[in-house]
């Protein structure tokens, strides 16, 4: 498979030729630790640097909207800098973002309402009001059934249609990022090591029943697994095999920076 084939790809993102990978862990849409952080990284990036979001970049905070904005804003300072390829940067799919697509979808749920109450009740509905929308007004379109329903969808996904380069980043999002076989693999929650990446389904962003204990064994030949988001709240762990940069971001945490050499090796470290 060709660089430019691999680096296109709808299911992963790529990152050949990296000499760091910089990953941020989970914003929640906080978005003054989300500038904070990439004011800093700013002055830190180095020519081969690859960038990415670990997921579950919206959700729970207030401010979905403005945080979109400020990763495409980072984006463009990214790409600005010599040598830097769009397909340098990722952004992977997290519970969060996984939930707004199915959101979409809302009108082919046996049960709309009580799948948009959960939804909501996991952070959905900080989101749906970013984008000026009153969430709990799709309860009234659920109760008026599929057309109604699918009219609330239709404006939720024009509302983000309406946001110039938001279409851009939550249909562009990745199940998992690698730099290549021996080398590190990035993945929202977890992940279950006894299944091969291509059926790893919905594990990526819910996680596996097992966990992501620090001292875990290795999956593949992959030196480093590196999640973004713990759903116990654990805090950033470094394992020999796997790495949590997960500071509680969303609530009332520190947003995790975390830039990893190709054999794993901690290079820089920001907590904003």
């Amino acid at each position: 498979m060709t660089a430019m084939a691999t680096a296109h790809s709808e299911v992963f993102g790529r990152l050949e030729w990296a000499r760091r990978v910089w990953c941020l862990g989970a914003i929640h849409a906080d978005l003054a630790r989300l500038t904070g952080v990439h004011d800093a990284l700013a002055a830190r990036l180095r020519p081969g640097d690859r960038l990415v979001y670990l997921g579950n970049m919206i959700g729970h905070g207030p401010a979905a909207v403005d945080t979109i904005d400020e990763l495409l804003a980072f984006r463009r300072h990214f790409l600005a800098l010599p040598g830097m390829e769009p397909w340098d940067i990722v952004h992977l799919r997290g519970a969060q973002e996984e939930m707004w697509t199915k959101l979409a979808q809302l009108q082919f749920a046996p049960n709309p309402r009580e799948v948009l109450a959960w939804m909501i009740g996991q952070g959905v509905g900080a989101t749906i009001r970013s984008y000026g929308i009153d969430p709990d007004s799709g309860f009234g379109h659920c109760r008026d059934g599929v057309l109604a329903i699918t009219r609330w969808t239709a404006r939720l996904m024009q509302a983000v249609h309406d946001r110039p380069g938001h279409d851009e980043i939550l249909s562009g999002l990745r199940r998992y990022a690698t730099t290549g076989p021996a080398g590190l693999l990035f993945v929202n929650a977890g992940l279950d090591t006894g299944r091969p990446l291509s059926e790893q389904r919905d594990t990526f962003w819910w996680g596996s029943g097992t966990g992501f204990p620090a001292e875990g064994p290795a999956y593949g030949d992959f030196r480093l697994i590196v999640r973004g988001f713990d759903r116990a709240g654990g805090g950033p762990r470094l394992g020999p095999h796997r790495a949590t940069v997960d500071g509680g971001c969303g609530f009332g945490g520190k947003l995790v920076a975390a830039c990893f050499e190709p054999d794993g090796t901690v290079a820089d470290w920001l907590e904003i």
